[in-house]
């Protein structure tokens, strides 16, 4: 949960100009709460509280439980004696990882450049990816939509020249919302804001600037760096000073070197079709593959996740010769996968793809595929899928879309696309 206080002072539209603001942070609504509704359909709209009923401590609440001032971090105890018709649920924290590194890679087929966090947020630089994907308000439209249809759950996403008024606007666009404040709007935006909202500023700062008279930004922003310096300490007050102004010079900065690359899909209907979920695999291999080949890395290891109907998962993977970026090669080993598992006659509820055991490419450019011994059109497939990448890059990835076959004559136009 957010911790910055929100100001009713704060306009919803602040202009339409994003040039120069190309930082979005986007941040799940009540993420654990939320992932839970999507689990338990039946919950919505009613108090839910994620956390250990004894002795336990508030992990996550929907909104209708917070109308109630149940809060993160707050006992079970006092949480329950504020709202005691809330539903209690203990948390499922596989879940949520699974959840999250799915939007993460969500937010990778976007940039390269994102910088997770926590489990639930994430800070975007989409300046690369104008030109492709079209203005950051497009981009954080599109993906709020993709996160929403492929999980059920929902997230607020900022819009900024910086990291500072990114997150700040993520706040002010909660819940399920977006907020652009345009580069020339950011003091304004600012100044509107109680001087809690700022990142630094807890419990204890914001008393001693109280007893100084500063409750704004406006007042922050207004008062001399000596005074502030005095207030609460030479760097401090120069940091808040400068945060007062939009001055946040911390560039987005992509996370850590990836150790696997995939894609999955949750249905909208558990499916007990074979060829739908084999279909599927194509469509999912074919998006891990892209990815991969924009990393420049190939993957060696290839695993399937399955979960049925009753929420059971289930991984297989299989370790290849040669590392490889083809589609079709990664596609049929993730069919192979999903022939040997026993789904006990449940419906699937959710099927994935990922790369693991990744190395950089270079140097193995020369290797024998997976499929050389066998079809000596596997180079040829691979330049094909190049050409679709080209396409995609130009056009968009819904543009291309590679047939069943993945054969260089296979490659159809018309729709259909992590890193953890």
């Amino acid at each position: 949960m957010s911790r910055g206080p929100r100001s009713a002072a704060v306009r919803r539209d602040w202009g339409t100009d994003e040039e120069g603001a190309t930082v979005l942070h986007v941040d799940m609504d009540a993420f654990f709460a939320s992932v839970e509704l999507a689990r338990r359909p039946e919950l919505r709209g009613r108090p839910v509280i994620v956390g250990g009923r004894d002795r336990g401590v508030v992990l996550a609440a929907t909104y209708e439980a917070r109308a109630y001032g149940v809060r993160s971090a707050m006992s079970m105890t006092q949480a329950l004696r504020q709202c005691p018709q809330a539903v209690v649920v203990r948390p499922d924290h596989h879940a949520y990882r699974d959840v999250s590194r799915s939007v993460m890679e969500i937010l990778g087929d976007i940039t390269a450049v994102v910088e997770q966090v926590s489990v639930d947020e994430a800070y975007l630089d989409v300046a690369g990816a104008r030109r492709r994907l079209g203005p950051p308000t497009a981009i954080g439209a599109a993906l709020r939509e993709r996160v929403r249809a492929e999980h059920g759950v929902t997230c607020s996403v900022g819009i900024g020249r910086n990291k500072l008024v990114a997150k700040l606007a993520s706040t002010h666009a909660k819940p399920d919302g977006m907020l652009l404040v345009p580069r020339d709007a950011t003091e304004p935006f600012l100044r509107a804001l109680p001087v809690g909202a700022l990142n630094g500023v807890g419990d204890k700062t914001e008393a001693v600037l109280a007893r100084w008279g500063i409750t704004t930004v406006a007042q922050l922003a207004d008062t001399e760096v000596d005074v502030l310096r005095a207030a609460v300490g030479p760097v401090a007050g120069q940091h808040l000073h400068n945060l007062a102004w939009g001055r946040d010079p911390r560039p987005v900065v992509a996370g850590r070197a990836e150790r696997s690359i995939g894609a999955e899909t949750t249905f909208e209907r558990d499916v007990a079709d074979r060829e739908e979920l084999v279909h599927r695999l194509r469509e999912l291999a074919d998006r891990v593959a892209a990815r991969l080949r924009r990393h420049e890395v190939v993957a060696r290891t290839v695993t399937l996740k399955v979960r049925t109907s009753d929420f059971r998962t289930v991984t297989r993977s299989r370790t290849v010769e040669t590392p490889t970026d083809v589609a079709q090669e990664l596609f049929a080993v993730a069919r192979e996968l999903l022939v040997g598992v026993d789904l006990g006659g449940l419906a699937v509820r959710l099927v994935g793809v990922r790369g693991e055991n990744l190395r950089p490419r270079t140097g193995l450019s020369s290797q024998p595929t997976l499929f050389d011994a066998e079809d000596d059109r596997s180079g040829a497939r691979r330049e094909a899928e190049l050409a679709v990448d080209a396409v995609r890059a130009r056009f968009g990835t819904s543009a291309v879309a590679l047939g069943a076959s993945f054969a260089p004559s296979s490659t159809t136009i018309h729709g259909s696309a992590g890193i953890s």
